[in-house]
């Protein structure tokens, strides 16, 4: 290796801030030997190392890769802009954590693609570690570039960029894209035979081998394989079975302050509720859950492994879990006497939560988040949320009550039928909230009451009901915002927004094709990164890349889908059928819900998919 190189470095880490996000070498951190033959992989995550070591899909994906055989994982963050520019100025590559290896020498990079506004950090860290930012540019020796996460299933708009993506779950599906990588590189096989064994693999895309055409009116007008062999429609993978799913048993502890900093448990996947703007709980169909003896014993191992003093439970409606009382009740005798806490992040509003919340003395009291979602109950049947108002005021009570001060109530803005009368009703939800808690008798109010509402901007997603409906224009978003900040100027609440430009970039590249990649490009080129952190996004920088590629973001975000229109996602199949989809949608706009499909089969379309969907 490069000393000089090594000396750079040394000298470029005492300039910059927060060095400790690049030196590696944490507790539980994997020192698996790279032998010859084996296959070397970096995962990849394109935002800053505080976010990524809060990321349980990384941790599930390093653990599960250094336990195969034959494989070694090693991982590697966006730097920051001052890391960034000083690499650059010095000549220092991006390396990973564990051996400072330029990613330019595995044989496979992985990025996890959870944010549409992470996609600039994935060029940025492909240039910074030596590999060729666009796909055809690529040479025989090059790495392999991968992605999966949530945002791989529309991938069109980083199909320059990446040559494979994973749709679906990718604990074994990870390391079989990586035995062929492996695989083909020791055989001496072209890239282009390499890509094509990948798009064998069920849940693997490779857009090289396919081609999209468009109207004149800038219409998706078809989509179709080039290449013999590759499947017309790609199908999702799916881990049927979370006990024998891979898990970590002891992670790798942070250097610096994490945005989570915690055992993780996930204790189930997927959600039946059916709520119409929700792409994950469309994606990660059908529910799947961990037993409790599972979890318990995952639980032992992570506190000895770690030291945690805090554990959470991680699920998208972590309420819908059979078992949870039990749970609690398992995790409170194990590891109350060692002072560890429970933190329970995300419970919907219309369960039984008192007996619950109150089974367990190490129950963390910092703070309840609820989704309302929206502020009347109109509004939310057409988005399908399946509460009340009475749910969402019993479930505060009961929170105040167990001793919760604080409480978190997200919203949406922007949603398919919404009025001003709409948006008004989350300020008049906020108030009765503050007005349960003063109803209580002083000496049994806890203390510190503070009642957080987040509005989100509504994104429109692929794969949901709402894939066809427009995002508000910004002057809207904007007027909708201020209306907001000033009916909610009430004593004990505290209200948050999103960025309403960042917003719409983000519904664009949630929905865009494949020509959004210029305009990427564009954007990267002219100094965009990070532009997930306020202080780091330029939105006149982003408006000019859309015109220097001849695009306008209206035209993605602002646009309603007809229904016959063919979508750049549409090759992808995640079980949910375009048809049931389409139903939903009509549904919302008449004001009608639909039941939750624990109730019975609502005929989403997962059956197809034999052995997968739950009689």
């Amino acid at each position: 290796m490069d000393t000089n190189w090594q000396e750079r470095l040394e000298a470029l880490l005492e300039t910059v801030s927060r060095p400790a996000r690049y030196v590696g070498g944490e507790v539980n951190q994997a020192d698996k030997e790279w032998k010859p033959g084996m296959t070397r992989f970096c995962f990849a995550f394109p935002d800053t190392y505080e976010v990524a070591m809060s990321h349980l899909g990384m941790k599930v994906i390093y653990d599960a890769v250094n336990r195969a055989e034959g494989l070694v994982c090693e991982r590697v963050m966006m730097p920051w802009t001052d890391m960034l520019e000083g690499m650059k100025r010095e000549g220092i590559p991006l390396f990973s954590l564990e051996t400072r290896t330029p990613l330019s020498a595995f044989d496979a990079v992985g990025f996890t693609l959870q944010y549409e506004m992470s996609y600039t950090n994935v060029l940025a860290m492909l240039d910074a570690g030596g590999i060729a930012v666009e796909s055809r540019d690529r040479g025989r020796d090059a790495p392999v570039v991968i992605a999966g996460g949530p945002c791989a299933f529309n991938p069109e708009p980083l199909a320059d960029f990446v040559d494979a993506f994973l749709m679906g779950d990718g604990e074994t599906a990870t390391l079989e894209m990586l035995r062929v990588i492996g695989d083909g590189r020791r055989r001496g096989l072209d890239r282009e035979d390499i890509l094509l064994a990948l798009a064998q693999i069920e849940g693997v895309y490779v857009p090289r081998f396919y081609t999209p055409e468009y109207h004149g009116d800038g219409r998706l007008a078809a989509f179709s394989p080039v290449r013999a062999g590759v499947p017309a429609r790609v199908r999702k993978r799916i881990e049927p079975d979370l006990d024998l799913a891979a898990y970590p048993e002891t992670i790798p502890l942070p250097f610096t302050e994490a945005v989570h900093d915690r055992i993780v448990l996930e204790i189930m996947r997927g959600c039946t509720r059916g709520c119409r703007f929700c792409q994950a709980g469309m994606l990660y169909r059908p529910v799947r859950e961990r037993s409790p003896e599972k979890l318990f014993a995952l639980a032992e191992k992570l506190v000895a492994s770690t030291g945690y003093e805090e554990m959470s439970l991680s699920s998208l409606s972590t309420g819908d879990y059979s078992r949870l009382p039990a749970l609690i009740r398992g995790l409170d005798e194990r590891f109350s006497s060692r002072r560890v806490a429970l933190s329970l992040p995300s419970l919907r509003v219309d369960g039984e939560l008192k007996q619950t919340l109150e089974m367990s003395s190490q129950v963390k009291k910092s703070g309840l988040t609820l989704a309302p979602e929206a502020g009347t109950q109109r509004l939310r049947d057409v988005i399908n949320k399946g509460v009340t108002e009475e749910d969402v005021l019993r479930s505060v009570t009961e929170a105040f009550e167990s001793g919760w001060s604080g409480v978190k109530l997200y919203f949406m803005i922007g949603l398919p039928t919404e009025t001003d009368e709409d948006l008004l009703g989350i300020a008049e939800l906020a108030k009765k909230v503050v007005g349960r808690y003063y109803a209580l008798p002083r000496e049994k109010r806890p203390r510190g009451l503070k009642v957080v509402v987040s509005a989100s901007t509504f994104v429109p997603k692929p794969f949901t009901p709402f894939q066809w409906a427009p995002q508000d224009g910004l002057p809207e978003i904007k007027r909708k915002q201020a209306l907001l900040r000033q009916a909610l100027n009430i004593r004990g609440v505290e209200f948050n927004w999103h960025e309403p430009e960042l917003s719409v970039l983000e519904a664009c590249f949630a929905r865009g094709d494949r020509r959004l990649g210029r305009a990427l490009l564009a954007a990267w080129r002219s100094g965009c990164v990070l532009d997930g952190w306020s202080e780091q996004f330029d939105n006149r920088k982003w408006l000019d890349a859309f015109e220097a590629a001849g695009l306008t973001p209206a035209f993605y975000a602002q646009r309603e889908r007809p229904e016959d229109e063919q979508l750049p996602w549409d090759f992808a199949d995640i079980g949910v059928t375009r048809a049931y989809l389409r139903l939903e949608f009509r549904r919302a706009l008449e004001g009608q819900t639909t039941p939750d499909c624990r109730d019975g089969c609502e005929g989403c379309g997962l059956r197809r998919f034999e052995g997968i969907c739950p009689e």
